[in-house]
Formats: C-alpha cells, structure tokens, sequence
C-alpha cells in the first residue's frame, strides 16, 4: 500500500495539483486513503447530497417526482449548461430536473430542486446517513455570488490572480459547502447497497449518475467498453472534483472520491483533469490485486 500511495501522490505532484482521495471496495470495505478525511470544497459535487435527499423525500411520500416546475428566465443561477444557459421560459418536472442537475450540473436546475427541498433538508439526509463531516451552507445560487463578490469590480478576470483566489470564500471548506473524500464513498457505498433509499429510489439516483456527459476526469482513468463509470464532477477556479462508482464485469464495485486544487489558475488544465481518473485507477488496481 505505500507504493501505491507514493504512486498516487507522484501522480498528483506530476499534474500540478494538490489531491485528496478515498477509495473503497463496496462489498469487502478494503480501502485506498490519501488524505481521506481532509476537508474539501465539494462545488457541485453536493449535488450528490441533494439527489439522495430529493429521492428520500419521494420514497416518504413528502413529494411526487412527476411534480411540474416553472422556471422563467428572470433570477436563474449563472451557469453555462441546461437551464441556466437558455434563454426561454420552461416548465418540467421535478425529477427532469434532477437530470439536468446530475447530467450537465445545471445550477439553475438544482437551485429549483433546493427550494423544494431545502437545505436543512439536504443536512438532515446527510447526518441521517453519518456523513458527520459534511455540510451545505449555501445554494449554488448564493454560493455563486460569493465568487461574484469576492472577484470584485474587475469580474471573471480577476479568478486569474492568484491573490484574489485567496479571498474567495468559495475556496475555504470553513465559509462553504464542505465533506470530505471519506464522507463522499460512504455515502455512494450507501446508495450502491440501497441503504440511502428504497431500492426503487437507488436504482433511479444510480441510473442519473450514469448520464453524466463528462469523460475527462473519473472516466478517463477506465477507458473499457465493459467497466461502468458513474459520477458526479465540481469545478471552481482551481478546484477540480469527481466523485463516483467504477463497476467491472466480474462484479467488483468501487466507490472513488478525488478532491483536487491546482497551482495553476488556468480554466482549461486537461493533466489536472486526468489526474482524478489516474490516482482512481492506480488506487482501484491496487484493490483488484491478488
């Protein structure tokens, strides 16, 4: 095991990037642990956390999924993909919107679904499932505007400067939506074995993280046509995170969170990227091994 942690460490340095990550064989509990209970900015990795708590109020009967939604184009969360992105008035229902949220992480979307279910709501699921090191503050909405704030007069061009960064509440596990890699794999191993919901509602949560439409992190780490890759991605400036579910044909189930801070305050770092899926795998070969 230490090699494997000098590996996933050199893997990390190699990337530009200080790294974190939990991973943990879903039926036998073996585990890989690099800074696992680090605290960590989850982004919209949390989203994760609303998902489970949208599907557990469902399964109690506290609301109905087919539930229609209007959403006008007035006071939508910034964001560059689903709703937050398009221009028209729409009208779709509660668990549509979950994919949206799961699939492109809309923020639009999942700050509906947070004035649904509330966040109090979202912290009860979490601390139901002992998940005691995890916690959201803000929705994305606001946690957006304290980037807004924080960046100052200058806008967008200020997250290039590596001092504003540093001002960020956005960027401290302290002043936003925090959990850490360990918190994150239980949770998965908990919706994998159906112990976070019904069976009906875990396949369905299952079934979302598998559409997600980035390959870039997690999945690049497992590029065969017969290992399944589900997950969850977060992005701020400098923050990259995937949180997720490796299943191979032989039936190993391996629940991986990797949590990332670049050096580099560049948008586009395809090796910081990529690390998230290298250290995944090199942790879960290290699992596999006779």
């Amino acid at each position: 095991m230490t090699t494997t942690l000098a590996r996933i460490r050199a893997a990390f340095d190699d990337a530009g990037v200080t790294g974190w990550l939990h991973v943990l064989d879903i039926d036998s509990g073996t585990q890989v642990a690099a800074g696992a209970d680090q605290p960590v900015i989850t982004a919209s990795v949390h989203k994760l956390c609303l998902l489970v708590t949208l599907h557990e109020q469902a399964a109690a009967g506290r609301l109905d999924l087919t539930e229609q939604v209007e959403c006008p184009t007035a006071g939508r969360t910034a964001g560059p993909t689903g709703l937050s992105a398009m221009l028209d008035p729409v009208r779709m229902s509660l668990r549509d919107l979950a994919y949206l949220m799961m699939a492109v992480s809309d923020n639009t979307a999942a700050d509906l679904l947070l004035a649904r279910v509330g966040l109090d709501a979202v912290n009860a699921t979490t601390a139901r499932l002992g998940l005691g090191r995890t916690h959201a503050t803000l929705t994305f909405g606001e946690l957006m505007e304290t980037v807004r704030q924080d960046a100052g007069p200058a806008g967008a061009q200020a997250l290039t400067d590596p001092y504003v960064l540093t001002r960020l509440r956005a960027l401290d596990p302290a002043r936003t939506n925090h959990s850490t890699p360990r918190d994150m794999t239980r949770l998965l191993r908990a919706v994998w074995r159906d112990e976070a919901c019904t069976a009906e509602h875990g396949a369905a949560i299952r079934r979302l993280l598998g559409l997600q439409v980035w390959p870039h992190r997690l999945a690049s780490g497992f590029p065969f046509d017969d290992v399944h890759v589900a997950g969850k991605t977060g992005s701020l400036p400098t923050v990259r995170n995937e949180v997720g579910v490796v299943e191979y044909p032989d039936g190993g189930r391996y629940a991986i969170a990797v949590f990332t801070r670049a050096a580099s305050t560049a948008a586009t770092l395809p090796p910081a990227d990529a690390v998230i899926g290298t250290a995944a795998r090199i942790a879960v070969d290290a699992l596999r091994a006779p």
